[in-house]
């Protein structure tokens, strides 16, 4: 899509791509979103996800579920 590496990072994507990279359902997005856990941006209608967020909050997922409680 990009040619500069740090372009692409920061490219947007859609619903859609976010189900495939998170193999997570559209509900579980939704609540996700609704709840402002997940960090998305909406522009019309749709909803759009900057990879680096999905990735920083991945990774603080896994930090939470990997402490002790």
């Amino acid at each position: 899509m990009f040619n500069d590496p740090m372009r692409e990072m920061e490219a947007f994507l859609t619903t859609d791509e976010v189900l495939s990279y998170l193999k997570i359902t559209p509900r579980t997005i939704y609540r996700l979103i609704r709840s402002g856990e997940l960090p998305a941006v909406r522009i019309g209608r749709q909803w759009r996800f900057r990879r680096a967020d999905l990735d920083r909050w991945v990774e603080r997922q896994r930090a939470f579920s990997a402490s002790p409680v």
